[in-house]
């Protein structure tokens, strides 16, 4: 793997998202090569016409509210260029990724990872700049 690079999300980048806040055993589905799962109590998601689940630590941790339904991930992500095809165990599921998407991670320890494809993160995330050198 490409060294991993800390990323924040462009300013204005926006999802509408609900909590699955009924009683339910949540339901599973398909997506990105692999079968998610999505509990009660996590969040749909709609991000710029793709929608998916975000378990609720996750989402509480990492997105803020701006209006009503609309939400903003306000926390960074670390990120490296995947070197070949791949897959990656999420908290719903497996995505399978190729050669030249990026793997991201929730967290700085590399854990809460999931995949976007190239074109799709390179228009959502900018490089957090680092502090120059003194």
């Amino acid at each position: 793997m490409n060294e991993r690079q800390k990323y924040r999300k462009k300013s204005g980048a926006f999802v509408i998202a609900v909590r699955l806040d009924i009683d339910t055993q949540g339901f599973r589905y398909q997506k990105w090569g692999g079968e998610q799962v999505c509990r009660a109590g996590d969040w749909i998601v709609n991000n710029d016409g793709e929608t998916y689940t975000v378990s609720h630590e996750t989402f509480l941790r990492t997105y803020e509210e701006v209006n009503a339904g609309t939400y903003q991930k306000v926390s960074v992500v670390w990120a490296e260029v995947a070197e070949r095809h791949g897959r990656v165990i999420t908290q719903e599921g497996e995505t399978f990724y190729r050669a030249g998407d990026y793997i991201v991670f929730n967290n700085e320890d590399g854990t809460d990872a999931y995949a976007v494809s190239k074109e799709r993160f390179e228009t959502m995330y900018e490089p957090v700049s680092r502090p120059a050198s003194l």
